[in-house]
């Protein structure tokens, strides 16, 4: 399944920059691929940055990595309910009150990056284990219509936009 299978009626709203952040890649090898990207790419940020805000309320990098993982963990939740064939539509969620309400800067970088690692390979199993007419299925979250394989790169994609928030604003 590539990015560029998509249909027009798959993804609609803040989901599509996600979906063309990803780009035309195979869903379930840029599911690993990506996760291995990410894990190299954070331990390569010098150990002094992790605690480092670019401007007064903006979140530490681990701040964002534990975004990353409660985004994804929310994504993944949506993707099973839709691929169940639960049509209940399901609320958006407020990310600041996530970020306001987690210990992220108390943990360590390897307890993030495994807790990462878990819930990525839990979702390319979960991935994996989907039929075509699953993938498809479409649901409501946050207000737009979405299938489960967009779901799918909407979570590579909320990866990748991370990554270059890191490189542009700091490192």
């Amino acid at each position: 399944m590539l990015g560029s299978q998509l249909l027009e009626n798959e993804y609609s709203g803040g989901f599509t920059t996600y979906v063309n952040e990803a780009g035309d890649v195979n869903l379930i090898e840029e599911l690993e691929i990506s996760l291995h990207d990410f894990i190299k790419f954070v331990q390569n940020i010098p150990m002094d940055k992790f605690d480092y805000r670019y401007a007064e309320g903006k979140w530490t990098i681990k701040d964002i990595i534990q975004h990353v993982i409660d985004t994804e963990r929310i994504f993944a939740y949506r993707a099973l309910r839709f691929s169940r064939n639960d049509k209940t539509p399901l609320p958006g969620f407020e990310e600041n009150d996530y970020a306001n309400n987690t210990n992220s800067n108390g943990r360590s970088i390897q307890d993030l990056l495994t807790e990462f690692s878990a819930m990525r390979h839990s979702n390319l199993l979960f991935y994996k284990s989907l039929s075509e007419e699953q993938l498809k299925r479409i649901g409501t979250a946050s207000n737009n219509q979405i299938s489960v394989r967009a779901l799918g790169f909407v979570i590579i994609g909320h990866q990748k936009h991370h990554q270059k928030v890191f490189q542009e604003r700091y490192l």
